[in-house]
């Protein structure tokens, strides 16, 4: 029951969430540092989790223009990585694979816990 209502929130209020993880992702990748402080996992694993998270409440609330949310979360992902030079990080196309492939992973996840309820 707790885990049936912690989804039916994450689905009520799926916009908001999704721009502040956009908002945390944005200020973590562009955010100058002269180090980055160290972290278990690899930069490439905290890409996935970081995108697969993004994903995941609108994914879980497939609105009805759902799939060009998705392109445009792919393109937030590509963006960052295009920024990223300028303020003193490095941009990878590694990166943005793994950006990539966690959105894939994050809607995966949400579609499998929305059939698991019954739901579209």
């Amino acid at each position: 029951m707790i885990l049936s209502r912690f989804v039916d929130f994450i689905r009520c209020y799926w916009w908001q969430l999704t721009l502040f993880i956009m908002l945390l992702i944005a200020g973590g990748s562009l955010f100058p540092a002269a180090q980055l402080p160290s972290m278990p996992g690899t930069d490439k694993t905290h890409h996935f989790i970081g995108y697969g998270i993004l994903m995941f409440p609108v994914a879980l609330a497939k609105p009805k223009h759902f799939y060009i949310i998705a392109l445009g979360l792919i393109g937030f992902g590509g963006l960052i990585e295009l920024i990223q030079p300028y303020v003193n990080r490095y941009g990878e196309w590694l990166d943005f694979y793994a950006n990539t492939g966690g959105l894939l992973c994050g809607y995966l996840l949400a579609r499998l816990i929305n059939k698991w309820q019954g739901r579209r």
